[in-house]
Formats: structure tokens, C-alpha cells, sequence
């Protein structure tokens, strides 16, 4: 007689689903946001104000591409909003006066040289951050918030705290196709929305494709394993805050184009929102784990919630309240993601050892 010994069934089914649902949370949440202010709010579904949130959404989109990176490699950027400041500050500046050579001549400079030189500044501001980082071991935290600072202190400067208006460029100078930046449209989209595309798909090509992308999470994941295995830490934080800086210069053109109009204040508070639309995308402020399209998820919720509530008529209090309230959920979700991650895994390597 020959007894039949079968085996219990495994109780890991429950946390994978529950595991699951956590990592589509951005997409249920965009889904729920969407939903509600679909049926809540006025006009929300209306074409043109579908184009308005996509704007929106681009300008922090574009912040939340460069955060994302620095969050990965367990870093955070506290100065992009002042960044934005100052870029748009750049701009105005080269648009309206152009650079004094001396010996009585003024240099002007077309649209395009513009862009390329705003887009300097912001890779600068963001190497520095990079070497304060790296090369003196500033802790993120300290350094950015220094920057946060410095960048906003030199806006104010540039036009002693006044804005620099008019943004309309000259056409003998080749600066009048400025403000076609900010409103400017190609096949029907605006400009910004291709640009944020083709920035998209960069960002995405550099993650999944190259050998950057691989040491961005390697850094982020453990840093002294990385640099062991041969991956240069310092080279790695020192792109991405570049490319956070190049990020924060984008927007700051983007809206003095906008707006055909500079001012030093520009961009407060836009740290928070790129924090945000990460996080709720899905970056681990731990570092390690994050992914662009996530990130491009978050800001749409983001995007969607801050101008559901301004359709509603929420008062501007409430708003920052109710961000506020979304990043600290978005965190405790992911903290709770990551144990359950942990015992998972813990539970799967228990059970192979028998």
C-alpha cells in the first residue's frame, strides 16, 4: 500500500497581489483623480482645459525627470525651483539687454543662443552642486538648500528685484521667435509638450539602455558595492545633478516665454511638486528604485489634482494642505512597499533553504 504525499499549498499568493496593487498605485491614483474631478468639476473634460493641464503638467514633468535621477542615487535636489528663477531671470536678461563687452558695444544673441546659454547656467549651477557633493561631501540635503539660496539671492541681483518685462525679442537680433517657445505649436501640440516628449524618451533610453542608467541605480542601491564593482560614484552624482540643472533651466525658459516676462520669484515651491510627482510615481527616496515613466504618471497627478481643486474653487490654503498630506502618503506607501518587499523575499530564500 503506497501512500501519496502532496504539499501544502504555498500562502504567498495574498502579499504578491497586495505587492501588486502597491506598484500600481500612481496609475489607480491617476485613475481615481481623473474620475472624480471628471464628474466634480465643471469643464474639466472640455478640450482646452485638457491643453492647460498639460502644460502644467510639462513644467513639472520636466523637474520631476531630473529629480528622479538624483532620488534614485539616494540624493535630493532642494534648488530647482530657484534654479527656474534664475534661468528665467538669464533669459529675460539676454533678451532684453544682451551682454555689455565694453568699449560702448552690446552683444545680442538669437533664440537658439539663448537657450543654449540659459541651458549652461543650469548645468553649472547643478555641477557645482555636484562638487559640493562629491568632491567636499556636503550632504545633499545641506548643499542644494545652500544653492537654494545663492540661486535666488542672484536673481534678485540681476534686476534688483524688479521683472524684466517685454520678452518680445527683437527680429533684427533673431530673439523674436522667443516667446514661440512657451506658445508656440507644432502638428497641434505645443512646443513644450514635444520637447517633454523627446526629454521623456531620453530620460527612459538612459535608465533602461546604457551603462549611466545601470550605475545611477547601482549608486543608489548601495553605493560602496557600486564603487567596489567598479562603477565611479562621484562621475555618476555629478551627471545628475547636471542634468537636474539642465531640467530646471528648461522650465525656466518655458515660462519666461510663457509669460514674455522674467521674475526673481519664479519657480517657488517647484522642489516640492518635482518631490512629489516623483515619489508618487514610484522613486524610493531610499534610492535605488524609480522609474521615469512613473515619474511622468506622478506629475500628471499631480498636474490634474492642484487644477481639479482650482476648478472647484478650493481655496490655495487647502491645496498646499492637501499636497502636503500626498507626499507624506506617497512615502509611507513606499516604505510599506519596501518591507513587504523584504519579506517576501525573506520568506521565498527560507523556503528554498529547506
Amino acid at each position: 500500500m503506497s501512500e501519496t504525499i502532496t504539499a501544502a499549498p504555498r500562502p504567498a499568493a495574498r502579499p504578491n497581489l497586495l505587492l501588486l496593487v502597491l506598484e500600481m498605485r500612481t496609475y489607480l491614483a491617476l485613475l481615481l483623480v481623473f474620475t472624480y474631478f471628471a464628474i466634480m468639476a465643471p469643464n474639466f473634460l472640455s478640450v482646452d482645459n485638457a491643453v492647460l493641464i498639460s502644460k502644467h503638467v510639462a513644467i513639472n514633468a520636466f523637474l520631476a525627470i531630473g529629480m528622479t535621477f538624483v532620488i534614485i542615487t539616494g540624493g535630493i535636489d532642494l534648488s530647482v525651483g530657484s534654479v527656474v528663477g534664475l534661468t528665467g531671470m538669464v533669459a529675460g536678461y539676454l533678451v532684453l539687454d544682451g551682454i555689455y563687452i565694453g568699449g560702448g558695444y552690446t552683444v545680442y544673441f538669437n533664440t537658439i543662443e539663448i537657450v543654449a546659454i540659459v541651458c549652461c547656467v543650469g548645468v553649472f549651477v547643478g555641477w557645482i552642486n555636484g562638487i559640493l557633493i562629491t568632491r567636499f561631501k556636503v550632504a545633499p540635503f545641506i548643499a542644494t538648500l545652500g544653492m537654494l539660496y545663492v540661486a535666488r539671492g542672484i536673481s534678485l541681483l540681476l534686476s534688483g528685484g524688479r521683472t524684466f518685462p517685454n520678452l518680445n525679442g527683437d527680429p533684427e537680433y533673431g530673439s523674436d521667435t522667443f516667446p514661440l517657445i512657451g506658445s508656440g505649436t507644432v502638428l497641434g501640440l505645443p512646443v513644450m509638450i514635444w520637447a517633454l516628449i523627446v526629454v521623456t524618451l531620453l530620460a527612459i533610453y538612459i535608465s533602461r539602455r546604457t551603462p549611466l542608467g545601470r550605475h545611477i541605480y547601482a549608486t543608489g542601491g548601495n553605493e560602496r558595492s557600486a564603487a567596489l564593482s567598479g562603477v565611479n560614484v562621484d562621475r555618476t552624482k555629478l551627471f545628475v545633478y547636471m542634468f537636474s540643472g539642465l531640467m530646471a533651466a528648461i522650465v525656466g525658459i518655458i515660462i519666461a516665454s510663457q509669460l514674455k516676462a522674467s521674475h526673481p520669484a519664479t519657480g517657488e515651491f517647484f522642489e516640492l511638486n518635482a518631490i512629489a510627482a516623483a515619489v508618487l510615481g514610484g522613486t524610493s527616496m531610499a534610492g535605488g528604485r524609480g522609474r521615469i515613466w512613473g515619474t511622468i504618471v506622478g506629475a500628471f497627478v499631480i498636474g490634474i489634482l492642484a487644477d481639479g481643486l482650482i476648478m472647484m474653487g478650493v481655496s490655495s490654503f487647502w491645496q498646499m494642505v492637501i499636497k502636503g498630506l500626498v507626499i507624506i502618503a506617497a512615502v509611507v506607501i513606499d516604505q510599506f512597499q519596501s518591507r513587504l518587499q523584504s519579506r517576501i523575499a525573506l520568506a521565498q530564500e527560507t523556503e528554498g533553504g529547506r
